[in-house]
Order: structure tokens, then C-alpha cells, then sequence
């Protein structure tokens, strides 16, 4: 698309600018602020959409957004004095004011100000994903439902807002929608999406049937489709948990399309948001080798945006998880956590997987009230991030409170029954047994987790530990051998001095590991 102004010609195909034929050099994101105010030149558009519009949610300083204003302003022939193309309205925000010519097929049409009828144009590029969730189709018709439905599309737009991964296009764009049958190029066209959550909702009797898919609009394939039955006792609680499944369910299916996104570029072509995601396929691969080119592609993100919050906190939770699976040692991985899990808190605030990589840094110097304060935080941000749950849940056992741990554990379960810590739960929920000393539950959830995962050891260690403490010798002695395979540098030294336990939950696992045979 093609705009004409003042002498000048703003390309977004070519992404260039022009005046009088010749190119003018612009740095990427000034290119985008002033496309940006090009396209919704009708309108004051306020600091907060030049931050959602241009930098993709991320809040930058006053000074640096007037110094990409200016700097646009010096590239069109305008001025903060004169302000004749770009104009400033106090305490409102910024608006493109100058006549602008479209020459659709080659022809030109003259639009001006705010009389211009432009069809909407997608955003410029970001750097994070967008997703729109389109009202849901209420398919069995009465107001009721059609509230209902709408109540699920609304909720759905909440929850996947406070991922902070993704751009979420706000519900007023997403409702225009309601009622047409529109292709979903045109809606990636004008909204500038690159995802798509569609849905549909029909009752049968006292019952009803949610459906939802998610689609990758560049493609138009689906990448992931589901149905909810569930009875409408109560409609709120119902919207709730289903609102909360689907984000739940989302998430991982959005990384993992970003990821084979990114896994088609060139080495040389990926940025910081490419390598995070390339970083997170393996984390959640959980095992030694992926640990480590996780660390390395975080370290890579980092050095090409040292402010980079995402890439700083999952930077952080990597070591701290690396020392809890033996991978790492907990002296040398704890102030390199915990110096990135502020830096992304700097960073950003409001993410929480900053809040995470905090708690877990708080927890491995041993500050319990300090971490379990920093998972509450990023579990206010974001109700549904299931690992947050189970580590809140585990530290909440290490801290002797075993019921709200179970509880934690068992919400991070319900929460993502897919996701691939599932297992890692599952050993939660069976230490908060353990410390309940209920040692055949904490035998029986082990068993589960270990049947999922083979490899995590934090099932196996817990266990030994509660077949020693039950006196089942046999097991004990067998659970034990599968613990040495799975950790081989496994002993009491090491509980002793890499587990961050209160001290009298220390003794007491101890104590099952030593009855186990464990030296």
C-alpha cells in the first residue's frame, strides 16, 4: 500500500519513504510509528496504542516514544514547533494530520484529515504474534445463550490478554465481526492477526456443547480443535471453567506453531522473539541436552535485546529447574537466576513469567514468604499459567503448608492435563502426600508421574523416600535403583545441600531416603 503526502511517498510493501523520488533512511520502528499514524490518521491516537500499535504492548519510556515522534516528524519535512503533518494534542495523543492521497490501480484518490474512508490496513510488523477471538455462534438462538456466548468469546479475550506473549485484538474489533460470514484472510488482513480462535456454542436441554478451534490464518490450517459438554447448573461457573480451559489449552498450541514458524527461517534472519520461542520448544522438552540449547537461544535473544523480559525470566526459570533436576548445581546457577529474573522484572512487570523466574530465584536463597509472594503475583496476572501453579505448589510443600500445595498441584493438573510438566505436578502433588505423611498417596501419585515421565526424578525421589518411610523395603530398595539411573549424582549430601527444603521437612525426607538404603 502506497500513501501520497507533502511530497512524499510512504510505501508499506517496499517499506520505504520517499520525497521527491529520493529514499529516505528511517530505522524500523520510526518507520512503523509513522505507518501507524498514516493508517488511523482519522483519529487522536493515544500513547497507549502507539505502545500496543508499535511496540506490541511494551511499555517504553515518554522520552524514547518523543524521540521516534521527532524523529519521524525530521523524516516528512515537520517539526515539533510547526507540527504541520504530525500534531500532538496534550493529555490525549498524536495525530497524522496532513491530506493523504491512495492511487488505487495507479489512480489517485484524494482523502483528507478525517473525511478519509480508508479500508482498515493491517498493522505494521511486530514483534510478538497477534490473535483475534471472534464471537462465539450462539447455535441454538434465545438471548440467554446469546449472552452466554458472547460472555465465553469476552472472557476468552480476557484470559489470552494477560499471556503478554501475544497481541490480543480487543473486543469492540473482534465483535464487528458478529453475524458476517467473512474469510479468515480478510480478518488477518484487517486486523493484522496472524491467529484465529473461532467457536461455537449449542444447548441440549439442561446441557450444552462448546465447540473452539484455533487456527494459523497464514496457512488456514487448524492447529488445534476441541468440545466442552458440561451441564448449566450454573452458567457463571460453567463460562469460567471452560473460559479457563480453552486458554489453558491455547497457550502451548501457540508456542509450538511460533516455534515451526521460526524453525523455517535462516540462523541469520531470527530475532529475539524467534529464538525465545525456539528456546521454549526445548524447554519443555525437559531433559539435560534441551535445558542447555534453551540456555544458549536465551542467551542469543539476549544479546540481540539485552531488555528483552520474556527472554530474561524463562532464562531464569531454566536454571533454577536445571538445579532441581540435578542437571545444575544450585551454588552457581542461583545468583545467575536470580541477576536475570530482576532484570526481566526491569524489564517488565507486568509479565508473569517474570514474577516466576523470581519466585524461583527467592527459592533457592531459601526466602519462602519472598517467593510464595512473587507466584501469587504471577498467578493474579495470569490465573492460568499451570507451571506457575506447580512450582507455586511446591514450594508451598517445601515450606511445610501441604494442603495448599496438593491444591496448587492439582489446579496446575487440571489446568493443562497435556502440558509435558504434567508429570513434574503430579511428583508435587506426591511430595505435599509425603508431607502430609500419607505415604501410600505419595506412593500412588509417584507411580502416576513416573508412568508419565520416566525420566523426572523428582517422582522417583520422592518415591524412595515414601516407600522407605513406609517400611516397604523391597520397593524401596527397587525405586531406589531406578533413582540412581535417572540421577546418578544422587545422595544424601546432595538433597542435603541442592533442595531448598524448611528444616524440618529436610530431616524428614532424609529420613525416608536413608531408610531407602540412600548414603
Amino acid at each position: 500500500m502506497r500513501f501520497l503526502f507533502a511530497d512524499h511517498v510512504l510505501d508499506t510493501d517496499t517499506r520505504e519513504l520517499r520525497r521527491g523520488g529520493a529514499p529516505i533512511a528511517l530505522p524500523p520502528q520510526v518507520f512503523d510509528l509513522l505507518t501507524f499514524l498514516v493508517q488511523n490518521r482519522e483519529r487522536v491516537v493515544s500513547k497507549d496504542e502507539l505502545f500496543a500499535g508499535v511496540w506490541r504492548g511494551r511499555t517504553v519510556a515518554d522520552s524514547t516514544l518523543a524521540t521516534h515522534v521527532n524523529a519521524a516528524r525530521k523524516a516528512v519535512g515537520d517539526n515539533g514547533e510547526e507540527q504541520k503533518l504530525i500534531r500532538t494534542f496534550a493529555r490525549k495523543g498524536i495525530r497524522f494530520v496532513a491530506d493523504v492521497e491512495l492511487p488505487p490501480n495507479g489512480a489517485a484518490s484524494r482523502v483528507g484529515g478525517a473525511k478519509t474512508s480508508s479500508p482498515r490496513i493491517a498493522l505494521p510488523p511486530a514483534d510478538r504474534p497477534a490473535i483475534a477471538v471472534l464471537p462465539f455462534v450462539n447455535m441454538s438462538g434465545g438471548m440467554e445463550q446469546e449472552y452466554f456466548s458472547d460472555g465465553i468469546s469476552e472472557d476468552l479475550i480476557a484470559a489470552l490478554s494477560k499471556l503478554r506473549w501475544f497481541f490480543v485484538i480487543a473486543r469492540n474489533s473482534s465483535f464487528s465481526y458478529k453475524g458476517r460470514a467473512v474469510h479468515l484472510k480478510q480478518i488477518a488482513d484487517e486486523l493484522g492477526v496472524d491467529y484465529v480462535v473461532e467457536g461455537s456454542l449449542r444447548k441440549f436441554g439442561e446441557r450444552v456443547r462448546i465447540t473452539v478451534q484455533l487456527s494459523d490464518v497464514s496457512t488456514g490450517s487448524q492447529l488445534w480443535a476441541d468440545r466442552y459438554d458440561r451441564e448449566l447448573a450454573d452458567v457463571f461457573a460453567v463460562q469460567d471453567e471452560i473460559t479457563e480451559a480453552i486458554a489453558a489449552a491455547i497457550e502451548p498450541q501457540l508456542y509450538a506453531a511460533e516455534n515451526f514458524r521460526a524453525q523455517r527461517k535462516p540462523p541469520e534472519s531470527l530475532d529475539a522473539w524467534d529464538l525465545v520461542m525456539r528456546a521454549l520448544w526445548h524447554f519443555w522438552r525437559v531433559s539435560r541436552d534441551d535445558n542447555m540449547l534453551c540456555q544458549q537461544l536465551l542467551e542469543q535473544a539476549i544479546a540481540l535485546d539485552p531488555g528483552y523480559a520474556r527472554a530474561l525470566a524463562v532464562l531464569a526459570v531454566s536454571h533454577t529447574f536445571g538445579a532441581h533436576m540435578g542437571w545444575e548445581t544450585a551454588a552457581t546457577v542461583t545468583p545467575l537466576a536470580e541477576r536475570a529474573a530482576l532484570a526481566a522484572m526491569r524489564a517488565d512487570d507486568e509479565d508473569p513469567w517474570a514474577h516466576l523466574a523470581l519466585a524461583c530465584a527467592h527459592s533457592y536463597r531459601g526466602r519462602f514468604d519472598d517467593a510464595l509472594a512473587s507466584f501469587e503475583a504471577a498467578l493474579r496476572l495470569n490465573a492460568n499459567f499451570s507451571i506457575a501453579q506447580g512450582y507455586y505448589g511446591l514450594v508451598l510443600s517445601w515450606a511445610g503448608r501441604w494442603r495448599e500445595g496438593a491444591e496448587a498441584a492439582r489446579r496446575a493438573m487440571r489446568l493443562n492435563p497435556r502440558d509435558p510438566f504434567s508429570a513434574i505436578y503430579r511428583g508435587v502433588a506426591a511430595y505435599a502426600a509425603f508431607v502430609e505423611r500419607d505415604y501410600g498417596e505419595a506412593i500412588r501419585l509417584s507411580r502416576e508421574g513416573i508412568r508419565q515421565r520416566g525420566d523426572f526424578v523428582g517422582a522417583h525421589r520422592v518415591l524412595t523416600a515414601a516407600a522407605g518411610m513406609a517400611g516397604e523395603t523391597e520397593l524401596a530398595r527397587a525405586t531406589l535403583q531406578e533413582l540412581r539411573r535417572a540421577q546418578p549424582n544422587i545422595s544424601l549430601a546432595w538433597i542435603g545441600s541442592q533442595l531448598p527444603f524448611r528444616d524440618g521437612e529436610r530431616e524428614h525426607f532424609l529420613e525416608g531416603l536413608r531408610r531407602a538404603g540412600l548414603e
